[in-house]
């Protein structure tokens, strides 16, 4: 039988460690695996047990966490943990996947006796660390033992859980609606501050003509602070940016909706991941709007 007060986490990038420091300090007991095993390391200073093998993280566990780059690394750490499998433990799945990334999750989970929750969350870095993720959340047939069971996890995690339906899928198309958001906000910041360079308008003057009225947004100002000032250090990685921009794409075309800047903003995106950008923030994408990037060599923003 499941341990219910044992959380595995698998994937131990910038937002499955914060979680899993975050499920520690909670009381929850944790084990971890990452696939490169020395990025999870520094966990167990904070109480977490680290495996070799996902299967051992998982061994016992009531709850499974999963937080990866996309499905096809979410499916494959999974079958990697299945022979540790406890059925009936609730699986946890944060990854930002999309509703057809979704769908052979969701019938791995069946096949394996599991109680399925789709959760992606809506945070960056900091949010992460402190705790305060809103996390989105369908499936679990909508089970009050499933929620009971949760709510430990989800208490720790984050400061709102929204219940959005008992079947997996909704949370999952949530979650790309607002990256949507999220996205046409950071790729805005980076196109507009490159054309005030271009014009010789002052980026300082930009900001503080929409300072505190309706066209400004602590998102913009966080953003344009990144590229004034060179730091580029990941809250939202621009390599995930650019995955979950084709993600929105496809599931627009599915959905018989034609998105014209989404698609944009993907192939702007992967110019600035081919220019090494790919581990940076996604504001990074300023410098795609330069015909060459000297990124990391002098001057970064090469020529217009």
């Amino acid at each position: 039988m499941p341990d219910e007060t044992s959380v595995a986490v698998l994937g131990t990038g910038t937002m499955g460690a914060a979680m899993a420091r975050n499920l520690a300090a909670a009381g929850l007991r944790v084990r971890a695996w990452n696939r490169t095993r020395a990025r999870a390391e520094p966990l167990t200073g904070h109480g977490i047990t680290v495996t070799d093998e996902a299967a051992e993280a998982v061994r016992g566990a009531g709850t499974v966490l999963t937080s990866l780059h996309d499905g096809p690394a979410v499916l494959a750490a999974m079958r990697a943990a299945a022979p540790g499998l406890a059925e009936g433990a609730v699986w946890v799945q944060a990854s930002t996947v999309g509703p057809a990334g979704l769908a052979p999750l969701a019938e791995f989970a069946e096949a394996h006796g599991l109680r399925f929750l789709d959760a992606p969350v809506l945070g960056t870095k900091a949010p992460a660390e402190a705790g305060e993720l809103t996390v989105l959340v369908s499936g679990g047939s909508g089970s009050a033992l499933v929620r009971e069971r949760t709510a430990p996890v989800f208490d720790a995690i984050g400061t709102r859980t929204l219940w959005l339906g008992q079947e997996p899928g909704a949370a999952s198309r949530l979650k790309l609606v607002v990256n949507n958001w999220v996205l046409t906000l950071i790729n805005g910041t980076a196109e507009t501050l490159a054309l005030a360079e271009g014009l010789g308008v002052e980026a300082d003057d930009f900001l503080g003509a929409v300072a505190g009225g309706p066209l400004d947004a602590p998102y913009l100002q966080a953003k344009a602070r990144l590229i004034l000032e060179g730091a580029y250090e990941a809250s939202f990685p621009l390599s995930g940016a650019r995955k979950d921009a084709e993600l929105i794409a496809r599931a627009a075309r599915d959905a018989g909706v034609r998105l014209d800047a989404t698609p944009a903003m993907a192939d702007r995106l992967r110019r600035a991941e081919s220019q090494g950008h790919g581990g940076d923030d996604a504001a990074a994408s300023f410098y795609t709007s330069y015909e060459t990037s000297d990124y990391g060599r002098g001057d970064a923003r090469g020529s217009a």
